[in-house]
């Protein structure tokens, strides 16, 4: 055996005098704090399947398992496909571990997946939330005339949804909207309501526009 050099033998006394000759220090890995980490983040994510009873699960199930959270969601039936948009929160670890599950669910005969990095959209104080609802006869071209005024006027839409349906009593064709839309706050709502109204009139639209409370 050879023989250990004073200098270096005191050192190590001096740095741990309560261990032991022989014995091996315990090193603890420091948790990783750094923001990508710590900080939460956000996932888009866009499904397109043919409808089967369990997709749903499947795709809650992917979510769950890589220790991300569902913080939004859309999902309805279109035809005889499944449709779901979800806003998925997580850390940097978690959101990549999710990134590299989804393709292995898109494998699946008739399922399109598609997601994007993004971020929490932030309160904004300049625009007031309205809701529409309109109905009128089934025609052509109806949502884009309301996108049209709408862009014309610079008011973002947050939020569609459109249906057709038969009329209770005569059977024609219907169709309904339901928008959310963000006004600036610099607009005049009574000038907007008065040409919201007239541009109803002009397409035989049955419209209510009013602010959302809360």
């Amino acid at each position: 055996m050879l023989p250990a050099y004073p200098r270096v033998a005191q050192a190590a006394r001096a740095v741990a005098p309560h261990r032991k000759p022989g014995t091996l220090r315990r090193v603890h890995p420091k948790p990783d704090r750094s923001p990508r980490v710590r900080t939460k983040q956000f996932l888009a994510v866009s499904v397109l399947a043919e409808n089967r009873p369990d997709i749903l699960h499947d795709i809650a199930r992917a979510v769950q398992t890589c220790g991300c959270n569902i913080a939004e969601s859309r999902m309805t039936v279109l035809g005889t496909e499944f449709s779901m948009l979800l806003l998925v929160s997580g850390n940097w670890n978690t959101l990549t571990k999710l990134e590299d599950q989804l393709p292995k669910l898109g494998k699946h005969p008739q399922l399109t997946i598609a997601a994007r990095r993004t971020e929490e959209c932030a309160p904004r104080h300049d625009l007031i939330p309205y809701a529409i609802d309109a109905v009128c006869l089934d025609q052509p071209g109806i949502v884009f005339n309301l996108a049209h005024f709408f862009a014309e006027r610079g008011i973002g839409v947050a939020d569609l949804a459109t249906r057709t349906y038969p009329a209770e009593h005569t059977g024609a064709p219907m169709f309904a909207v339901q928008m959310a839309v963000n006004i600036p706050a610099d607009l005049h709502i009574g000038t907007l309501r008065d040409e919201f109204m007239d541009f109803c009139d002009h397409l035989n639209l049955d419209a209510i526009l009013e602010p959302i409370k809360g």
